[in-house]
């Protein structure tokens, strides 16, 4: 029908030219953007699983990243028992030395400072390895230890301090006397008995003095050692002394439960068992032991050293087992990953393809719906012909 009000042709024309430009319009978002979904509109129930498929796979990505620092955290603490077994084969080879008779009493001594020395390091060791600032195997001293200690750095104190028998005033008076000695000696004149004296004096101020030197550095040892054992506290023990939950997944189910606490406490109790001043919180200890002094001392240290050498591997294979599953979740958590985020890919990317071929025919739809348009307004025009 020829009207003049209604142009049916060119209303067609419109509509089509409308959804084409809309459909333009889309296609145009997703090439620009490489999504396929850019609002709810696009694909509401593909957006609903894209947006959990992303979420699972942001809380896999953060489940790596722990089983790296758990993995780190165990081969620190593996590596510090390493270290502790070459320490301990060093002992055990000087307890060995020790224990044969051709040793003198000289050797013993040398070998017993030796041994002293690397049982302080051992304390060391273990109770002052950290990762991240939190230490790992430390065990707070016992209400016994501390103790123990605070009435050895009192007794070593006083071994100082006490009057007239202590080696402070004993020093001080070995230095008088010796000051009298050589006042003897200049007032009456150089003889044989005065110059002796003076001789005697003076070896006893040296010995006086040594032996005074000898006992602030015990008493300074002891008192530091003291305030170390008091100063642990149970509360920071180290990490391995309980039971450690490893987020290994993205939901509340997926942990990692690893209990090292009994193989560290019969480390430890093997250890103490071993050298005696060996302690868990890592201080130095200010008396030198017993171990090689004798012959029959070294030969008992010999197998309580075998016993904690072993008792460290045990403990060093606990903690291997757990890198390894450590190792074989981050394997399993990057292999989902990577098909969750291709999952996610598929539903949220655009495929620029199958995108690029619709939008050339959108927009050659639209030159065809423009050029149409024209000519279905042009129609008007005809009716004008016929009033003519």
């Amino acid at each position: 029908m020829l009207s003049l009000h209604t142009n049916a042709a060119a209303l067609s024309a419109q509509s089509s030219i409308s959804k084409t430009q809309q459909s333009l319009s889309t296609s145009m978002t997703r090439l620009s953007t490489g999504y396929r979904i850019n609002s709810a509109m696009d694909d509401a129930a593909g957006l609903q699983i894209a947006t959990r498929l992303k979420a699972q796979t942001s809380g896999m990505a953060m489940a790596m990243r722990n089983t790296q620092n758990a993995t780190s955290m165990i081969q620190t603490a593996d590596g510090a028992l390493g270290e502790t077994v070459n320490i301990l084969v060093r002992m055990k080879d000087l307890a060995t030395q020790a224990a044969d008779g051709s040793s003198t009493v000289d050797d013993q001594k040398a070998m017993q400072a030796e041994f002293d020395t690397l049982t302080n390091e051992l304390s060391n060791v273990l109770g002052n390895t950290s990762f991240a600032g939190a230490k790992l195997m430390s065990k707070a001293a016992t209400a016994t230890e501390k103790t123990a200690a605070l009435s050895k750095a009192t007794a070593d104190g006083l071994v100082v301090t006490a009057t007239t028998t202590g080696t402070a005033d004993l020093a001080a008076t070995a230095g008088t006397q010796l000051a009298a000695a050589v006042t003897a000696n200049g007032t009456g004149g150089a003889n044989a008995t005065t110059a002796a004296a003076v001789v005697t004096a003076t070896t006893n101020k040296l010995n006086a003095d040594k032996a005074d030197q000898v006992a602030k550095a015990t008493a300074a040892a002891s008192a530091a050692y003291s305030t170390a054992a008091n100063a642990s506290d149970a509360a920071n023990d180290g990490k391995f002394s309980a039971n450690l939950q490893f987020q290994i997944g993205a939901s509340t189910k997926e942990t990692m439960s690893f209990d090292l606490s009994a193989q560290l406490g019969t480390m430890q109790s093997a250890l103490k068992n071993a050298t005696a001043n060996f302690n868990t919180f890592g201080a130095a200890a200010g008396t030198p032991g017993t171990e090689l002094t004798t012959p029959a001392n070294a030969s008992a240290a010999i197998d309580k050293l075998q016993a904690a050498i072993d008792s460290v591997g045990t403990s060093r294979s606990a903690l291997g087992a757990a890198a390894n599953r450590l190792d074989k979740v981050y394997s399993n958590l990057s292999n989902v990953s990577t098909n969750t985020q291709g999952a996610s890919g598929r539903i949220m990317d655009t495929d620029f393809a199958t995108e690029s071929s619709n939008m050339t025919a959108s927009q050659m739809l639209l030159q065809a719906g423009t050029a149409m348009l024209k000519q279905s307004n042009s129609m008007s025009s005809m009716v004008m012909s016929l009033l003519q």
